[in-house]
């Protein structure tokens, strides 16, 4: 089989881990601005919406991996985390997003949703972490034995 498949999805797998470590990474700073602060700095992720189009690749670049390449149980619990991560950005992130309208308005309750949205993304972080890890162990794992 060719590698073409198993490096675009290894690229993909990472590529969909740098937004999600951007935002572990600067968590706890942003947990101790005021909300005039956290305001100001949520709008430098306008246009990020744009990445969830790598996550989706990734997904599906996982999936294919798995039932084109070699079925490696480690290659379909890397693709299911990549999904788990999907779930708890529409279920606990996004709704975030629309009532805070991106970032632009800050509720009354913009605390607890700021709790929500960042922790979230912290979550995600971790399980793309995982997930990448699990990807890489199979992918090396498999040329390893190939070329052994």
């Amino acid at each position: 089989m060719s590698r073409t498949l198993p490096f675009i999805t290894l690229l993909l797998a990472a590529l969909a881990l740098v937004p999600g470590m951007a935002h572990l990474l600067e968590m706890y700073r942003k947990m101790q601005l005021t909300q005039e602060s956290y305001g100001a700095v949520q709008y430098i992720y306008g246009g990020w919406a744009l990445l969830g189009v790598i996550q989706f690749a990734a997904v599906l670049s996982s999936f294919l991996l798995f039932f084109r390449w070699a079925r490696l149980p480690l290659v379909l619990i890397s693709a299911a985390l990549q999904v788990c991560t999907l779930a708890i950005f529409f279920i606990w992130t996004y709704p975030v997003n629309r009532i805070t309208q991106n970032w632009s308005v800050l509720p009354v309750n913009w605390e607890s949703l700021r709790v929500q949205w960042e922790y979230s993304h912290a979550v995600n972080a971790i399980l793309e972490l995982i997930a990448y890890i699990l990807l890489l162990a199979a992918v090396l794992g498999k040329a390893r034995r190939q070329f052994l």
